[in-house]
């Protein structure tokens, strides 16, 4: 039996693809002329780009956005004795890079109008041991630079960014990345800015941890057969780099074409705020650049979020969650000694949120079925509900 083709699909990036497949073509091309497939030409070139872009002086290239984390934090003298304050409500790529350093991750709550982490309970779990924050910019808006800064200064910790949904996000004059000590981006195919395959980075204004990730990144060699760090063989692909160079020009346009339609599905989902139809809130003003639209479907709607959900999808209009359980409540993590109830901001979020379809070339007419198909499923519950 054929797959029901989506009308409208979470992602495509076709969309993104199509217009420079000439100049994506190019980029490959070059690197298989040179040949220079492992640690070459082009990563070099997008190491520099993305980083100057980000507001960084040094970019270092790996294999993933949870390499980027780990040999990043490893690459700060974060490890065994330290404690790393994170967000419950992230990927679990966020906490595997504190655990792989062997620190101590100790998870807090998040602000329920934006999913980012709360300072204000960050701030009550910090102790002596206490060495750096994980802020999380998710969904592509930016934790406010200013509280961090104000935060790490009165606590003395390092800000080690995640950014691996943010792809120069802004916010208070900052771009993700360029607020901490060392930032971490993915280039997951989806991601604002994407690969081909997996891909990460790390960026910084230090020359001496970007010389240190460098050598962590590559067997922890200073020079051939000169080991000096415990590290790893995670190196972004040479093809992939070329990949993201080619695209990297194009960031700034694609972001802005995400704000938009994420200005479009504010204002048409507007009228169903009292229906219990919420969108997570954008404190960041053009500075989001929507890696993902997520909508809450709080107390007050009187349809369930499976059923909104199956019914979207019955519709060919597909949706996601990020994330369903919280990172304290994952089998993986049971360890840690976290509870049901720890967090019930990320927990109650956790139920409540969903992901719209939402990537540079989804058109008016496409952002305007999804609102359609909701208000429709909204109308079809309330009509069921009078006719009791």
């Amino acid at each position: 039996m054929n797959k029901m083709v989506a009308r409208v699909p979470f992602v495509d990036l076709n969309l993104q693809h199509q217009p420079i497949q000439n100049q994506l073509e190019q980029a490959i091309n070059s690197v298989l002329h040179r040949g220079d497939f492992v640690l070459g030409k082009a990563v070099a070139d997008f190491e520099t780009a993305f980083a100057a872009a980000s507001g960084a002086n040094y970019g270092v290239g790996v294999a993933s956005g949870t390499d980027a984390i780990a040999l990043g934090l490893q690459a700060c003298n974060i490890g065994v004795g330290d404690e790393v304050i994170l967000p419950a409500n992230t990927f679990v790529a966020t906490l595997i890079g504190v655990l792989r350093v062997g620190a101590k991750p100790i998870l807090v709550d998040c602000d329920p109008q934006t999913a980012l982490i709360d300072l204000k309970a960050a701030a009550k779990v910090v102790t002596s041991h206490t060495k750096a924050i994980i802020p999380v910019h998710l969904y592509g808006q930016m934790v406010s630079p200013k509280q961090l800064l104000d935060f790490a200064a009165t606590h003395k910790l390092l800000i080690f960014e995640d950014a691996a949904q943010a792809h120069l996000a802004e916010c208070e004059g900052y771009r993700a990345g360029s607020v901490g000590i060392a930032a971490a981006f993915s280039f997951y195919p989806s991601k604002n800015l994407g690969a081909f395959g997996d891909g990460g980075m790390l960026i910084t204004k230090d020359p001496e941890i970007a010389q240190k990730m460098v050598r962590l990144r590559n067997y922890g060699a200073a020079q051939k057969y000169v080991h000096v760090e415990s590290g790893t063989n995670s190196r972004l692909d040479t093809l992939q780099a070329a990949v993201l160079l080619a695209k990297l020009p194009h960031l700034q346009k694609w972001n802005g074409d995400r704000h938009s339609i994420a200005q479009q599905y504010d204002t048409q989902l507007a009228p169903l705020a009292s229906a219990g139809i919420i969108p997570m809130q954008n404190h960041s003003s053009a500075g989001h650049v929507y890696h993902l639209y997520v909508i809450k479907i709080d107390d007050a709607c009187a349809v369930e979020r499976q059923q909104i959900q199956d019914k979207l999808t019955a519709a060919g209009i597909q949706t996601g969650i990020h994330y369903p359980i919280p990172c304290h409540l994952q089998p993986a993590f049971t360890y840690l000694g976290y509870q049901p109830g720890d967090f019930p901001q990320s927990e109650k979020l956790a139920k409540q949120i969903l992901s719209l379809p939402m990537y540079p070339g989804l058109s008016s007419n496409q952002i305007k079925e999804v609102v359609t198909e909701i208000t429709s499923i909204m109308s079809g519950e309330q009509q069921q509900l009078l006719s009791v």
